[in-house]
């Protein structure tokens, strides 16, 4: 056994794979949160590890040899207080990652406000399927793996690179600790208002990870995108490669429709090669997802055929237009989008898909920026491609959803109890019908909740 380390933050999707990494290692793994819950706690007690629900003194007892600090914890916590009080060494959970897990690795880092998670899915497995057998750390769960990080066999190693800040002691992003030989960014909007002013502090953190990619390395970036292109004006020391869909597109790579839904669609490369995808996907969105994967594997040494073929066994991700079931031959799709960007794109590939049936949309306004009111002028118009859209007010939040029904494109509902919610969605839906529930968080179980009244009504 190398030591023992305790991972405050235990559950959160990033800190939950530090630790299985943590334990596959050869570390004893404990740690701390405040909601205990699956399915992480699922992946790390199958692992062996420790949950301690709560933040409290007596978890750092016996006293380990290091304490995993995640950016969620704040002066002020319990425990946080305790370490700083004691002189327990800590570092944060990218900090960890660089120095225990990546030296010497070919790393692999995905960048972007949109598509991380499932680009980084798609990047692993195309390795994973070239017979690359990659390590991995992702903010969620590729169907094709069953866990979030694996310390693999290889030099490879894929990396979710988040902007999101590191530590209460900390404030950099996350990203600039992985010193990538690859970096893709897929895409650069405002977002994270509660530590970011504007575009202009997100963009200058992004030329800080572009200062660690080596001369040596690749820059995969969507084409034609202002705030990438501005970003790499400030100086760039490494070749860049650009993706973009569109056969007029003058991008490196591009990608033509061969179906409306994206379900399937040509890959051409600037030497004229071109390579048909068809797959169980939807959305052109995810068409960009893939291209960026394919661009960063082939500087890996994975031939676009290769990638292809992996593209078209890709099972998706838990959580991104995940499908949940269909009771009574209705839809029902748990989503992760919570900015104004990933639901407009969501809902247009399901739109595409849908045909005759109509898509509902169930929207929980729940991330910090959404929280403060950031994004609420461009939120009702991104549900456009809805049939009909119902908002969940969250409690505590800094302003009223009113405006955005007001607002709306589509008819909309505002509702504040998860039961009521359930029951108005059941009273409306029919056979055929699509509803696609969006939110970054458990959103009260109404996934659950409405899967089974749909279920009771089915047998009635």
């Amino acid at each position: 056994m190398k030591g023992h380390i305790h991972i405050l933050g235990i559950c959160g999707t990033f800190m939950g794979g530090i630790a299985l990494l943590a334990r596959e290692l050869g570390y004893r793994v404990t740690g701390s949160d405040a909601s205990v819950y699956p399915p992480m706690s699922t992946q790390l007690r199958a692992a062996g590890i420790e949950l301690m629900e709560g933040y409290f003194p007596e978890h750092l007892q016996p006293r380990p040899d290091c304490v995993v600090v995640g950016n969620a914890m704040t002066r002020g916590n319990p425990l946080v207080e305790y370490l700083l009080n004691t002189g327990l060494p800590y570092t944060s959970g990218p900090q960890w990652l660089a120095e225990q897990v990546l030296q010497g690795k070919w790393v692999l880092a995905v960048s972007g406000t949109h598509g991380k998670t499932t680009t980084s899915s798609m990047l692993a497995w195309i390795l994973e399927y070239a017979g690359l057998a990659p390590g991995f750390l992702i903010g969620g769960v590729p169907a094709n793996f069953g866990v979030s990080a694996r310390g693999g066999d290889s030099d490879f190693f894929v990396v979710e690179a988040d902007e999101y800040d590191t530590a209460f002691f900390d404030k950099r992003s996350k990203f600039v600790h992985y010193r990538p030989r690859t970096l893709t960014i897929n895409n650069l909007e405002f977002d994270h208002a509660d530590i970011f002013d504007n575009l202009a502090a997100i963009q200058r953190q992004f030329h800080h990870v572009v200062r660690c990619v080596p001369g040596d390395g690749l820059i995969v970036c969507h084409h034609a995108v202002e705030a990438i292109e501005e970003t790499l004006a400030m100086g760039c020391w490494t070749p860049t490669t650009s993706f973009g869909i569109g056969e007029n597109d003058t991008a490196d790579w591009s990608a033509q429709l061969l179906a409306k839904d994206g379900s399937a669609f040509r890959v051409a490369s600037g030497g004229g090669k071109t390579s048909d995808v068809r797959w169980s996907h939807c959305g052109l969105h995810n068409i960009e997802n893939a291209l960026a994967a394919l661009v960063a594997a082939r500087h890996a040494g994975v031939a676009p055929d290769v990638a292809v073929a992996a593209l078209e066994k890709f099972q998706g991700v838990k959580r991104r237009l995940e499908l949940l079931g269909r009771p009574g031959g209705v839809a029902i799709y748990d989503d992760f989008a919570h900015h104004p960007t990933a639901i407009a794109t969501t809902l247009q590939g399901l739109r595409a898909r849908a045909g005759s049936g109509r898509v509902i949309a169930l929207v929980e306004p729940r991330s910090n920026t959404m929280r403060m009111g950031e994004h609420r002028q461009h939120l009702a118009g991104a549900t456009a491609e809805a049939d009909s859209v119902y908002w969940f007010q969250p409690a505590g939040m800094d302003w009223s959803l009113e405006s955005l029904v007001a607002d709306s494109p589509v008819p909309a509902t505002l509702v504040d109890d998860i039961d009521a919610l359930v029951t108005l969605v059941a009273g409306e839906v029919v056979a055929g019908d699509q509803v696609v529930i969006m939110s970054n968080g458990g959103f009260g179980g109404v996934h659950q909740k409405l899967l089974n009244h749909l279920q009771d009504i089915a047998s009635l």
